[in-house]
């Protein structure tokens, strides 16, 4: 980095210096001097650059966040249906565990990853699984079972990750600063008479500026933004497992409450 500061401030008291004793000499006094005009140009070219790049960053992290959320729904679902395969007298206690962290999932860590947190009680859940295979070693059904508990845990551990920001603050208030210079530079070219098109048109831009800066904040947040991502597809594999197992043994069976917790 300091590298970097050193040799970029160096060009540019190299570039002044050269200016002021070798400009003159070789264009000539007649040569027509650079305006702010000529560079707000490549300005306006580096503020599209960092907010395309920041724009893509935002959006692989709301897309890997959208993908492991749909993993892990994926992942529970399968290790409730292996488990309706194995021997009927030890098949109920992997099942009920699934049903228990799939609520526990959508009722008790959703709500704290919008501060980039997460819950233990999701934790308690899928130690009690890992448990509850120890009886299952023996059957066919036993690596498929440990396979999809460990894409459960992976998934897991990719949504959690997605609940803090990809992009780093210094990123964003360089971006932030960046754009703000250059619709600074845009307005001060303005002619300063019968400029009511050109007034219109910067402030077209400078919103279309602010939306892009506000869009990117948000889905650079995606638990907890305006454009989220939701436990929707959790809730579809909770529906779907919850019902059968209740069909299957009852309600009372569940050792959990709705909300998740252990009963």
């Amino acid at each position: 980095m300091t590298v970097t500061i050193v040799v970029i401030a160096a060009s540019f008291a190299v570039g002044l210096l050269a200016n002021r004793l070798l400009s003159r000499r070789m264009l000539g006094d007649e040569a027509e001097p650079l305006t702010v005009k000529d560079l707000t140009g490549p300005l306006q070219t580096l503020a599209v650059l960092v907010l395309a790049f920041v724009l893509v960053m935002a959006a692989d992290s709301f897309g890997a966040a959208e993908e492991a959320a749909r993993n892990e729904a994926a992942a529970v679902e399968q290790m409730f249906e292996v488990a309706e395969f194995v021997p009927e007298g030890v098949r109920e206690r992997p099942q009920a565990v699934a049903v228990c962290y799939a609520r526990s999932v959508i009722h008790q860590e959703w709500p704290t990853m919008k501060d980039g947190h997460h819950s233990p009680v999701p934790d308690e859940w899928a130690n009690q699984f890992g448990a509850s295979l120890k009886p299952l070693r023996n059957t066919t059904e036993f690596p498929m079972l440990l396979a999809a508990d460990d894409d459960r845990s992976k998934a897991r551990r990719d949504r959690l990750s997605q609940s803090t920001p990809a992009i780093p603050d210094v990123m964003y208030w360089f971006m932030l600063v960046t754009l703000a210079l250059t619709v600074i530079a845009v307005a001060f070219i303005l002619p300063t008479r019968r400029a009511g098109a050109e007034i219109a048109t910067l402030a077209v831009f400078t919103a279309l500026l602010t939306a892009s800066l506000l869009v990117i904040h948000d889905v650079d947040r995606p638990y907890r933004g305006v454009i989220n991502v939701d436990s929707v597809s959790m809730s579809v594999t909770l529906d779907d497992i919850a019902k059968d197992f209740v069909a299957t043994y009852g309600a009372g069976k569940v050792p959990c409450d709705e909300q998740g917790l252990p009963a």
